[in-house]
């Protein structure tokens, strides 16, 4: 089950257990060691990407040692960063259960029946859909591709845009209707997989593989010499993995932009997966295939037409929630808001729905707290969303240029005109909307946090 965690409500979730048990919160290193490894994150990749101001050696050694260790003692249960979302999300199930259920045993759990997922009464589907809001039409226009024979599906956002989210409730519904599914970031390949075309193509199908509860088998078709990778591929799916059911195969495939920097794989991935969608144009076995890609930009990759899965199935591309899904929202959260405060919210943070779940979630979480007071600290270092913007502001700070052409963007009043590579680059960071062929800033929160801390870039 699947309760929506991301990696800023793990870490929050995280500092309210141990102020309440220990008396202090995660120090910044153990902050980014866990945000990080929330995200499927090596320790090298959370090393480098979060800017850790310690040696690796330290890092790993000392500083994440001792946060698994702090973490299995605050949830009763054995944590480690192989081992880290199960527990987490059980413990901050059991929360909010009792949040929504006061009169409950925190260990006491409703039965869940998966069969009951279709069933908006049932407590796993309640559960699934907390600090959700259905994506209309978005979720109907989902379901109605899958069902269709060899189809491929794109869905399209800028990050923290709820791509995961609807993912997610995709899965959990496609899984209670008896598809057989499978979900895969490609964030989880280690570097050196993203180097060569035949080590990725066998990371890729052990990890479905594994995923569907299956031996695996490469050796059996894999025939590099004489059929090459891309063929061994197919001829693997097509004959072992797609012949275990009649039931369709649904692939998710998350966070696919991350491996367009990655020429040597990329484009011959890419031409894989169009085609396998040509394939199932015709009747054969790959109308049981349903390959779904999930990713912020496609600006990176330079296919050629008739190679790219790009420019064929459909595509679903998200946009922010409204006033009435916020309104919605907040009423789940048990905030009992008028259209003046919901307006209020959005001025600050528009309808970015990770942006605005946050702000709710911490709002529920801290009652004392009133709303005016929250847009006050919003944009500041200090304010709850310093874990997301700190790491955006070192990637702009990383490329020079690119700081320089979103810092033009805060500090002009109407919507600027950039060079086209960098308005697709901060339109997938989620950092700026489109208007016409101008950008300007997606919401205020950015506007006042970057003018403040991209000094002179």
């Amino acid at each position: 089950m699947d309760t929506n965690i991301d990696a800023d409500t793990a870490v929050e979730f995280i500092n309210e257990e141990l102020l309440k048990k220990k008396g202090r919160r995660l120090s910044d290193l153990e902050e980014d060691a866990l945000h990080g490894s929330w995200r499927g994150l090596t320790y090298e990749q959370i090393s480098r990407e979060y800017r850790i101001q310690c040696t690796f050696g330290h890092f790993q050694k000392n500083v994440t040692s001792n946060l698994w260790k702090l973490l299995s003692d605050i949830l009763g249960e054995q944590v480690s960063k192989e081992h880290l979302h199960p527990p987490v999300k059980a413990a901050w199930r059991k929360k909010q259960l009792s949040l929504r259920n006061p009169g409950q045993d925190e260990g006491e759990m409703p039965f869940l029946n998966v069969k009951n997922l279709g069933d908006s009464q049932s407590p796993l589907a309640e559960l699934l859909n907390f600090d959700y809001v259905e994506r209309v039409p978005y979720e109907a226009q989902c379901y109605e591709a899958i069902l269709q024979p060899g189809e491929l599906l794109r869905i399209k956002a800028p990050q923290k845009m709820g791509k995961t989210w609807l993912k997610d409730k995709l899965l959990s519904n496609l899984a209670a209707e008896g598809f057989r599914t499978v979900g895969l970031s490609f964030q989880l390949a280690d570097i050196e997989i993203l180097t060569n075309l035949d080590r990725f193509l066998r990371w890729f199908c052990t990890n479905v593989t594994s995923k569907l509860g299956l031996p695996t088998q490469l050796d059996d078709y894999w025939d590099r010499e004489n059929l090459g990778s891309k063929m061994s591929c197919t001829v693997y799916f097509k004959e072992y993995l797609l012949k275990q059911a009649d039931t369709p195969l649904v692939l998710f495939l998350d966070d696919v932009d991350w491996i367009f920097p990655y020429t040597e794989i990329s484009a011959e991935f890419f031409s894989l997966l169009r085609s396998w969608y040509d394939e199932g144009r015709s009747s054969n076995i790959f109308t049981r295939l349903r390959v779904v890609l999930i990713h912020s930009t496609q600006d990176y990759i330079r296919l050629d037409i008739e190679r790219s899965p790009f420019n064929v199935g459909i595509c679903i591309e998200l946009s922010d929630f409204s006033q009435q899904q916020v309104q919605n929202l907040a009423q789940q959260y048990g905030l009992d808001w008028d259209a003046a405060q919901v307006e209020q919210l959005m001025k600050m943070v528009g309808g970015y729905p990770f942006l605005v779940q946050q702000a709710l979630s911490h709002l529920k979480n801290h009652q004392h707290i009133t709303l005016n007071e929250f847009l006050e600290t919003a944009p500041k270092q200090s304010g709850i969303y310093g874990n997301y913007l700190r790491p955006l502001l070192s990637v702009l700070q990383e490329n020079l240029q690119l700081a320089s052409a979103f810092k033009k963007v805060v500090t002009a009043i109407q919507s600027v005109q950039l060079e086209s590579q960098q308005a697709y680059k901060l339109h997938s960071m989620g950092l700026v909307e489109w208007e016409d062929d101008e950008v300007r800033p997606r919401c205020n929160l950015f506007r006042q946090y970057f003018c403040t801390h991209l000094g002179d870039s």
